[in-house]
């Protein structure tokens, strides 16, 4: 009996694992599921902890043991996905960006907002100008620690807290004259709520930067936001489209396509490079997500899409879930007391990663900063004169689209929307998403117009990433850095090959067809099998013509054929 019991319980124990998920404020849920279940179940055991309702805009992001990054699939099982063993580390994050979060019904629901911007402001990924910098951390400084009391923040208090990766003693000391001055009286709920507004109005809103190259080998950052596509390189946003404007997304192994019709019927595609097929294919796949979600009506509407045209070749995915204006829809109907909130303090501890103690960041001296604004975010540095155009392959003919500027209107020549300048660059020491947990250096030498330089890395306190700066080492390792001619050249013998391929698979599927046809045709004429459809087609006239007039005079042909080659082998 009791071996019995023990190998019961062994048996449950290997049914069930250990899932640790990093909430946004850092916090860790730790819960025990079973091996076939699915992410629907866990993401619900979230929700249900932080008792959220509103939670169609988040969702559950791991890192495979490659270092790629993945959403996880709340219809497919958690254990086949993940790709390693047990137990699990994965993380809650916001997955869509709501386009207005003051139009979010809970307020449970904006604080989690607000701290997954705030997290995109200290790792980098929020550009803004100063001005707007310096805003947007006094909000942060309301809601976390209240009014400016002179008894219990001296002189400087504000360079004791982290609100981007680098800022100068300039702006600490702008963010706590704000503070101190226009900010007296607001509760946090309301400089929360302000600092949101302030946000969804800066271009990089929404971004989550997937790193690429284009067709001349440039590096660039492409992310998709609540309102379209956008390209980041430079300190400028090169390319926006509107999903309105999006009609197809496409990846063939890293190779990745945006095609678009703009105004006056103008038909433009995107071509960029991921570092890894894995990697393209996570962009497709988001970009896809993105796309159902906050340009269809209805969630009826979404449907299975194809990464190719290609026959018998490409993956296929299918958004699950509710789009943005059902899920507004449902929000309104909500109906409950507002839930408690419980706020990180400025406890020195995980919980808090943007406010967290500690001796500020140096500042790059300015006569650096022009050469440390390479940085292992490439697209995202504050090199003006460096950024590129990305090349479109465009049906007609005309320049390529730039829309103006939300906050903005831009000049008529002015083909980019520059979102941050040099007095604030966050991007200077700053990955696009966090790589381990705990902060450390990793130098990355580079020649920049001649001179070398080094680049500071500060890794976020989250699971393992690819990073823009390991791309650029790898390609770095492989040889030397190829002419925009030969990368084009390249490009095109790529895409020639794969459609030699193509058409080389689609002659296999068809002699394969033939065949099994050539069997079934055997089948009917030679067999005796009684079988009742094989029985009603041999029956038919059409059948009973074919067979005598063509069938059995070809079967004698052949057998004919075969006795004299036998007759030639036998005399030999």
């Amino acid at each position: 009996m009791l071996s019995r019991l023990m190998s019961g319980s062994v048996r449950n124990l290997e049914r069930e694992y250990m899932c640790t998920v990093r909430l946004l404020d850092d916090t860790e849920y730790t819960c025990t599921i079973q091996r076939d279940a699915k992410g629907q179940y866990l993401f619900d055991l979230i929700c249900h902890h932080l008792n959220l309702l509103e939670k169609d805009y988040f969702g559950i992001r791991y890192v495979d043991p490659d270092k790629q990054r993945h959403w996880l699939e709340v219809t497919k099982s958690i254990a086949k996905q993940m790709k390693s063993q047990p137990p699990f580390t994965l993380c809650l994050r916001v997955k869509f960006y709501p386009p207005d979060p003051a139009a979010l019904k809970e307020e449970i629901t904006r604080y989690l907002v607000f701290l997954q911007i705030k997290r995109d402001l200290y790792h980098g990924r929020l550009l803004c100008k100063t001005s707007d910098a310096a805003m947007l951390a006094a909000y942060i400084l309301q809601a976390e620690i209240g009014d400016y009391d002179p008894g219990k923040h001296p002189e400087g208090y504000s360079s004791k807290f982290h609100f981007f990766p680098k800022h100068s003693e300039k702006l600490e000391r702008r963010i706590a004259e704000i503070h101190k001055t226009e900010l007296i009286g607001q509760i946090p709920e309301s400089s929360e709520l302000k600092f949101l507004q302030k946000a969804q109005m800066l271009e990089t809103y929404g971004v989550d930067p997937h790193p690429c190259k284009d067709v001349s080998g440039n590096p660039a950052f492409l992310a998709f936001t609540p309102f379209g596509f956008v390209v980041l390189q430079g300190n400028k946003r090169v390319h926006f489209l509107k999903w309105n404007e999006v009609t197809k997304l496409k990846f063939e192994a890293k190779t990745f396509h945006i095609y678009a019709n703009q105004k006056e019927d103008r038909k433009i595609i995107l071509t960029y490079f991921a570092p890894t097929p894995e990697a393209c294919k996570h962009l497709w796949k988001c970009g896809v997500e993105n796309q159902a979600f906050y340009k269809l009506e209805k969630s009826s509407q979404v449907r299975t899409v194809s990464s190719s045209n290609l026959f018998f070749k490409g993956s296929r995915f299918r958004y699950s879930g509710r789009v943005a204006k059902e899920v507004m829809e449902q929000s309104a109907k909500i109906k409950r007391e507002p839930p408690e909130i419980h706020r990180a303090g400025l406890v020195p501890s995980r919980s808090c990663p943007s406010i967290t103690h500690g001796p500020r960041l140096t500042s790059v001296p300015r006569t650096r900063r022009r050469a440390v604004h390479i940085s292992i975010m490439e697209g995202l540095e504050s090199l003006r004169d460096s950024a590129h155009s990305t090349p479109v392959r465009s049906v007609s003919h005309g320049d390529s689209f730039m829309p103006r500027s939300r906050s903005q209107a831009m000049d008529p020549g002015d083909r980019t929307a520059i979102i941050s300048d040099e007095s604030y660059s966050p991007s200077d020491s700053v990955l696009p998403t966090p790589v381990a947990e705990q902060s450390l250096d990793l130098p990355v030498s580079r020649q920049i117009n001649g001179a070398p330089c080094s680049i500071e890395e500060e890794k976020e306190s989250e699971a393992g990433t690819p990073t823009a700066g390991e791309f650029s080492v790898d390609s770095r390792a492989t040889g030397p850095a190829r002419s925009s001619g030969e990368e084009v050249a390249l490009s095109e013998a790529e895409q020639v090959n794969k459609f030699v391929l193509s058409v080389l698979r689609l002659l296999l599927v068809t002699i394969g067809l033939l065949f099994v046809l050539l069997l079934l045709l055997i089948i009917l004429t030679e067999s005796d099998l009684d079988i009742a459809f094989l029985r009603d087609i041999r029956q038919t006239p059409e059948f009973e013509q074919f067979h005598y007039e063509y069938f059995c005079p070809l079967r004698r042909w052949f057998a004919c054929k075969l006795r004299w080659v036998g007759g030639l082998l036998i005399n030999k």
